[in-house]
């Protein structure tokens, strides 16, 4: 027998107290099971059980070896299990918690579950920050990083901020030339509903952050209202640039400040960390970094 064979044949001894029954588990002579007893006591140096005609009895040093073994062929039970997980066809319920922002990302979704049709995605949308393991999330998305020892992470694709108005508003009120001349706006804000901060305004001049203290004309804990109120003309925002393409090319915002707007951010997937993640949570994490690479550098 080979080490394992024989680790497996004392642990059986062990436990039957018996090398009969041992053999009898193993489907080999109880004078196989002796024999690799034998050898793997020779090889430790130390003797395992105490031997009587009648039954065996473990030594000091074999009660703590038995613990040792029973941990290694947890831990081989483990490993076979993560590896038939990792060949198994992604399936089952994935619980997503995304931020509001991520019904932007919902033709990914889209395109994910009919790739993966028998995975059912229950999706909750919302921009608290959610504790994942405790409340039972299999993976998230969120803006920005997110320090967990507990959690994996890989970051996705970013994106920058634009201050935005209608030609309608910026005719009546005027357009701003300089960060400073936004005091004299209407200016719609994002609330983070964790803080219940206000999202600061990413303008710099001369590479050194400018801090505005701007009007609230409108405040929430969502991106759509803001955006829905900046294209009806109710002020100036400041919003993701993925969200304002569409509206941006067809003229119903127009672009302000520009060379005084810089900022990076980007979104990142976390799922709770193991050896091996289920094939769920592996085809989700894998699907989506592929259709929101990364920014390079």
């Amino acid at each position: 027998m080979d080490q394992l064979g024989a680790l497996g044949a004392f642990v059986h001894a062990a436990e039957a107290r018996s090398f009969t029954e041992a053999g009898r588990r193993l489907e080999v002579s109880s004078s196989a099971i002796g024999k690799a007893v034998a050898r793997l006591e020779e090889r430790l140096g130390v003797r395992l059980f105490h031997r009587s005609t009648r039954a065996i009895t473990l030594t000091p040093e074999g009660a703590l070896f038995l613990e040792r073994c029973h941990r290694i062929f947890a831990e081989l039970e483990v490993a076979e299990r993560e590896l038939h997980q990792a060949a198994a066809k992604p399936q089952g319920k994935l619980r997503l918690s995304l931020p509001q922002l991520g019904m932007r990302l919902m033709p990914h979704l889209i395109a994910f579950q009919q790739t993966y049709p028998a995975v059912e995605l229950e999706m909750d949308f919302s921009d608290r920050l959610v504790n994942v393991i405790e409340e039972g999330f299999d993976a998230v998305m969120r803006i920005g990083e997110v320090e967990d020892s507990r959690l994996m992470m890989r970051r996705l694709q970013g994106f920058s901020h634009r201050i935005v108005a209608t030609p309608g508003y910026l005719e009546q009120r005027g357009t701003p030339k300089h960060p400073s001349e936004l005091a004299s706006h209407a200016c719609l804000h994002y609330r983070y509903p964790s803080s219940g901060k206000l999202d600061a305004w990413p303008v710099s001049e001369d590479d050194k952050p400018v801090h505005l203290d701007l009007p609230q004309s409108a405040v929430a804990n969502a991106i759509d209202p803001l955006m829905a109120m900046a294209e009806a003309g109710q002020g100036i925002a400041c919003l993701p640039d993925f969200i304002l393409v569409d509206a941006l090319a067809t003229g119903r915002l127009i672009s302000l400040l520009e060379a005084y707007v810089s900022d990076r951010r980007s979104f990142t997937i976390l799922w709770p960390s193991s050896r091996q993640p289920l094939p769920k949570i592996k085809a989700f994490v894998d699907f989506m970094v592929a259709r929101l690479p990364a920014d390079r550098g």
